[in-house]
C-alpha cells in the first residue's frame, strides 16, 4: 500500500512565516509529510517544479446566494460562487447568512444550509448577519449557532432596513464577548449618507457617479472611531469590514497599537479602482457601486501602507455579484439613480491574482505576507487554524498551486462566476494558481473543474482565541469600582 495517497512534487512551498523547498505528502486529505525526496511509489504525483505551493485561499466576505434587504438576490449560487472561488485559488468560503427584520435565526440558517450543502465544490461556513437583535435572538438563537461552529456575527451602522443602533450593538459585542465569538462590523455614519443623499438628490445630481460624493469619507472615519469606543467599552473583539479610508485605518491602527482586539480588512476594489470609474459614460458607472464606495488614489497608496504594516489583516473580496441588466443594477431601468443602484461587484476569483501580481510581483509585498493575507490570517481570526491557513503536517491538504509567471488579461471570458462583467477588465497580471486541492481532492487543474457540486463541508469553527494585551472592562461595568453591579 502506497505511504501516500497523493506527492505534490519539486515546489517551493511557503507559509506566512517560511519558504523552503519541499515535497507534500498528502494521506488521508490532510498534510502528512513535508520533506525533500519523498517517494511516491504508488501514489497519485504532481509535478510542481518551477511552482509555488501555498495554502488554499479562505475567502471570508462574500455575498453568495443571498437576498438584499430590498429583496435583490446575488446572481452567484453557492455553486457558481463556489466553483469561481476555487479558480480563484480559494479552497474555503466564509459568506453571510443574513437575518432580516422579522426573521428567527435558526429559519436562516436552515435557509442558508439547503442553498450550500447540495452545490458548494469547496468547503464553507457563514457570518451571520444581525439586522433584528430581539432578546430571543441574543440570549438563545445566537449562542445556538455559536454551538454549531458559527463563531463570527456581523452588523451594520448604516442601511434603513439593516442598521442597528448603539445599544444594540452593546449587547451583540456583550453577548459575543461572553461566548468568544468576533462581531464584525459595516461601519459608516447613517446620518451623514441620508444627509448628503437628500442634498444630491434636491440638487438633480443623481447620475451613478454621485454614489461616491453620497459616502463620504468621514462618514466611515465617524463610525470606525465610534465602533472602536463602543467595543471597547465591554473588552469585546471588533473587526471592520471593507476599510476604504486612510483615516479609517489610522484609527484602527491606533487601537492596536494600545494593544486593544480591533482589526480591519480590506478589498482590491478600494486599491485597484477609484471613483472615476463611476463617471463612465451612461450607466456604465452602475458596476462600479459600491459601499462604502471607491475614493482617489492617495487613498490607495495609504492602505496599501495598511495592508504591508499588518494593520488591515484581512484581504476580502466582498464578491456582491448583481448583474448589469433588469436583474441587477438595471433593475430601475437603463438609467438608474445612484440610489436606485444595487450596491456591490464581482470579484471573488480575482481576489488573489490581483494581490499576487499587483503586491508580491511589485514588490509592495512579500509572498510570505501574501500568504497571510490570502489564508493564514482569515484562518486564525475566524476559528480554523486548526484545519485551514497553512501547510503544516495534521492541517487539511488544502493547496494552490501558483505558476507565478504566467501572464495572462483579465476578461469577463476567464471568469467562472454567474456575471456578465468584471471591474478589474483589461488588467494585465502575472501570476496564477493552475492546481487546487480541498481535503488532498484535486478540485481545479489546467482550467478544468474536476469538482463535484455538493463536495465542500461546512467547517465547524472554533471560538474566537486572540487575547487582549489591555483586557479591561470600563471602571463603571466593573463590580469592583461600579459598586457591585454585575453588568456583563
Amino acid at each position: 500500500m502506497a505511504q501516500y495517497d497523493l506527492v505534490i512534487k519539486g515546489g517551493t512551498v511557503a507559509t506566512a512565516s517560511d519558504t523552503f523547498r519541499a515535497d507534500v505528502g498528502i494521506s488521508g486529505g490532510r498534510i502528512a509529510a513535508l520533506a525533500m525526496n519523498l517517494s511516491s511509489d504508488g501514489a497519485q504525483e504532481i509535478d510542481a517544479r518551477g511552482k509555488l505551493v501555498l495554502p488554499g485561499g479562505i475567502e471570508t466576505h462574500c455575498h453568495i446566494e443571498q437576498e438584499s434587504a430590498a429583496g435583490t438576490m446575488t446572481s452567484d449560487d453557492y455553486y457558481t460562487g463556489s466553483v469561481s472561488a476555487a479558480f480563484g485559488g480559494n479552497t474555503t468560503i466564509v459568506p453571510f447568512a443574513a437575518q432580516h427584520r422579522g426573521q428567527s435565526v435558526r429559519d436562516v440558517l436552515q435557509t442558508y444550509d439547503d442553498r450550500a450543502a447540495p452545490k458548494s465544490v469547496i468547503d464553507y461556513s457563514y457570518h451571520l448577519i444581525i439586522s433584528d437583535p430581539t432578546d430571543e435572538v441574543i440570549n438563545t438563537e445566537l449562542p445556538e449557532a455559536f454551538e454549531r461552529g458559527i463563531t463570527s456575527f456581523k452588523v451594520f451602522m448604516t442601511y434603513d432596513k439593516m442598521i442597528v443602533d448603539d445599544r444594540q450593538i452593546l449587547d451583540v459585542l456583550a453577548m459575543a464577548r461572553a461566548h468568544g465569538a468576533l462581531t464584525m462590523v459595516h461601519a459608516e455614519n447613517n446620518g451623514m449618507i441620508k444627509w448628503m443623499v437628500d442634498r444630491l438628490n434636491a440638487g438633480g445630481h443623481t447620475a451613478p457617479r454621485y454614489h461616491a460624493p453620497s459616502h463620504p469619507a468621514a462618514a466611515e472615519v465617524e463610525a470606525i472611531g465610534r465602533g472602536i469606543h463602543l467595543a471597547n467599552f465591554v473588552d469585546a473583539p471588533l473587526l471592520f469590514v471593507h476599510v476604504s479610508t486612510a483615516e479609517g485605518a489610522r484609527l484602527i491602527a491606533e487601537a492596536q497599537m494600545k494593544g486593544q482586539r480591533i482589526y480591519g480588512e480590506t478589498c482590491p476594489q478600494y486599491l485597484f479602482l477609484t471613483r472615476e470609474d463611476l463617471d463612465r459614460p451612461g450607466a456604465e458607472g452602475a458596476k462600479f457601486c459600491c459601499s462604502p464606495p471607491l475614493r482617489d488614489s492617495d487613498t490607495q497608496a495609504a492602505l496599501w501602507q495598511y495592508v504591508r504594516n499588518g494593520t488591515l489583516a484581512i484581504w476580502s473580496s466582498d464578491h456582491a455579484p448583481y448583474r448589469f441588466d433588469r436583474s441587477g443594477k438595471l433593475a430601475a431601468g437603463p438609467e438608474p439613480a445612484f440610489t436606485q443602484i444595487a450596491n456591490g461587484m464581482p470579484g471573488i476569483e480575482m481576489r488573489l491574482p490581483l494581490l499576487f501580481s499587483e503586491g508580491v510581483g511589485r514588490k509592495r509585498i512579500t509572498l510570505n505576507e501574501f500568504v497571510a493575507l490570502s489564508a493564514t490570517n482569515a484562518a486564525r481570526l475566524f476559528g480554523m487554524s486548526d484545519r485551514k491557513g497553512s501547510i503544516a503536517v495534521g492541517l487539511d491538504a488544502d493547496i494552490a498551486i501558483w505558476d507565478p509567471d504566467l501572464q495572462w488579461q483579465v476578461t469577463q471570458s476567464e471568469m467562472h462566476d454567474n456575471m456578465d462583467y468584471t471591474p478589474f477588465d483589461g488588467m494585465q497580471i502575472t501570476g496564477r494558481p493552475v492546481t487546487v486541492l480541498n481535503r488532498g481532492e484535486v478540485i481545479v487543474d489546467a482550467g478544468s473543474l474536476k469538482a463535484q457540486r455538493g463536495r465542500g463541508e461546512f467547517i465547524k469553527r472554533a471560538p474566537f482565541g486572540i487575547a487582549s494585551t489591555q483586557s479591561a472592562l470600563a471602571a463603571e461595568l466593573e463590580p469592583g469600582s461600579n459598586f457591585g453591579a454585575q453588568i456583563l
